[in-house]
């Protein structure tokens, strides 16, 4: 009984989202259901949503953000998905949107998504400390960038990471706070 449920509800969800595609939704539109989709593990649904919202709002730097997005980790395009990211930055840099250093934030850290998608962590990192940098407080930023172990500087910071030096004064350092 309740496989059906879920069934019709779906059904129903997706005729609804055709229907409001013949009648033409906002780009705002869009975006809340894509999100939607998102933050319920529908990811294959937003990436097709965003698809026909960037055909539709080509301008619009926060669909193509989002859809740059999932088109590295849902479509596997990474060069092609990394660029609409970049491009989506740019576009809103000569946008006169209000909330400007919060959507950088958000942008970055899609563009860092995506770069995580391609196998570029130290792309990814990047991105997240400069989304950092427009919101301090943005913790989803925080979150990727925990999860990603982000090293610590190394000891003598002048000298490479593999440094004989740098390595020695490394596992001193490691040893002695191990023993605390």
């Amino acid at each position: 009984m309740k496989e059906d449920q879920k069934h019709q509800t779906s059904a129903k969800g997706n005729e609804e989202t055709r229907h409001d595609s013949e009648k033409g939704m906002t780009a705002a539109q869009y975006l809340r259901l894509a999100k939607t989709n998102l933050r319920s593990g529908k990811q294959k649904e937003a990436f097709v949503l965003l698809q026909q919202a960037s055909v539709r709002f080509p301008k619009n730097p926060a669909i193509l953000s989002y859809f740059g997005c999932l088109k590295t980790v849902v479509d596997k395009k990474y060069r092609s998905g990394i660029e609409t990211c970049k491009q989506a930055i740019a576009l809103l840099r000569t946008s006169e949107e209000e909330e400007k250093e919060n959507l950088y934030a958000l942008f970055y850290l899609n563009l860092g998504r995506a770069y995580l998608a391609a196998g570029k962590k130290q792309d990814a990192i990047s991105a997240f400390t400069i989304g950092i940098k427009h919101d301090s407080r943005n913790g989803d930023l925080h979150q990727e960038l925990q999860r990603l172990g982000k090293r610590k500087q190394p000891p003598i910071s002048f000298l490479e990471r593999s440094n004989p030096i740098n390595k020695l004064i490394g596992m001193i350092l490691h040893t002695t706070r191990k023993g605390s």
